[in-house]
């Protein structure tokens, strides 16, 4: 008991973390701004770093979030989504030649700049960023640099898709992603609980990279498609998995200086935009010759976070199974090849 009690006290610096997350939720939530609980965090604390306050995540608390995203995701896989099957797996196909334009287009364009090949090398690669770090550092390549221009990539890509969203398809990012706690069923709310626990747990033992939402996730499709689950978590849930992924994205950049931002965040904006144009490029092909729905290929090919792009589906509405089982895909091939090209490319 006593060593629960001590996981549930914060520290001075997290305290101060929280208040301009919750500060900056607050303001997007006023203005009536795009999905205010995952992006009016990530600016408050983004703002406090800049600014020179010490940021500090809530590690344990991160976790559970990510498990009940995880559990939002499996709900939507349904017999009916399994229909389609075909046309997502056209779709599927081309990812291996999005990562290879990409890649190819993000390590040059980072050598230009003056990085050195291994910093350009793992920059470029649209993977988990606790994974391109585990792997740069082992390469000798610049850490730092790559945490920076990885959390600027999520960053830039979470704050502006949602005013696309909201400026083509007219689609209403404020409104509640679910329904109240109260009108779920309790046998289900506690098999959520239960798909949540131990699809995480389960998921970790076998190291399953990315434990805390894929291993959710498919315990909760087996359980939507024998039909115990019918629903998503409920709205509070995901208000909570928002705002804490919102903060952690933001204290990426905690302890920023002005050289750092200079040449990591401004390299890192440029290839955000080399990033959008290659992902537009492939949304309007995939869209012309495969009629798969405009809005739910473009979540798909944006390289944000796989966690942060599973919120913004979710939120609008979109196909959640189509847009996540891309962004798996994509996460998977990194992780499987991404050492293989590395000891050929930097050789």
């Amino acid at each position: 008991m006593k060593k629960i009690l001590q996981g549930l006290l914060i520290t001075s610096v997290q305290s101060k973390t929280l208040l301009f997350a919750i500060l900056g939720g607050v303001v997007f939530i006023f203005l009536g701004l795009p999905i205010p609980l995952l992006i009016g965090p990530m600016v408050g604390c983004l703002i406090a770093a800049l600014i020179g306050f010490q940021l500090e995540g809530f590690t344990r608390l991160s976790i559970l979030m990510r498990t009940i995203l995880g559990v939002a995701i499996g709900a939507t896989i349904t017999p009916d989504i399994l229909s389609e099957i075909t046309q997502l797996g056209s779709s599927l196909i081309i990812i291996p030649l999005f990562l290879i334009v990409v890649c190819t287009s993000g390590f040059y364009y980072f050598k230009t700049l003056g990085f050195d090949p291994n910093t350009s090398y793992y920059a470029s690669i649209p993977g988990g960023l606790v994974e391109m770090l585990l792997f740069g550092d082992k390469a000798g390549a610049n850490v730092r640099a790559l945490s920076l221009i990885h959390a600027t990539r999520v960053l830039i890509i979470l704050f502006i898709v949602p005013f696309v969203v909201t400026s083509i398809w007219n689609i209403d990012l404020t409104r509640p992603p679910g329904v109240n706690l109260i009108h779920i069923p309790a046998q289900e709310l506690g098999l959520m609980i239960f798909a949540a626990i131990a699809g995480w747990k389960l998921a970790a033992l076998l190291k399953i990279s990315g434990a805390t939402i894929l291993g959710p996730m498919l315990l909760t499709a087996i359980l939507s498609l024998s039909g115990l689950i019918t629903v998503r978590p409920p709205v509070e849930f995901i208000w909570g998995a928002q705002f804490f992924i919102g903060l952690g994205v933001g204290i990426r950049y905690s302890g920023i200086n002005g050289a750092e931002l200079k040449k990591y965040i401004l390299s890192a904006l440029g290839y955000c935009i080399l990033l959008g144009i290659i992902s537009i490029m492939f949304t309007l092909t995939i869209v012309g010759i495969l009629q798969t729905s405009p809005i739910d290929t473009l979540l798909a090919y944006l390289p944000g976070g796989q966690a942060e792009m599973a919120i913004i589906a979710i939120v609008a509405n979109a196909d959640v199974a189509f847009v996540i089982s891309h962004h798996v895909l994509r996460l998977m091939l990194v992780l499987l090849l991404v050492q293989t090209f590395a000891r050929w490319l930097l050789k």
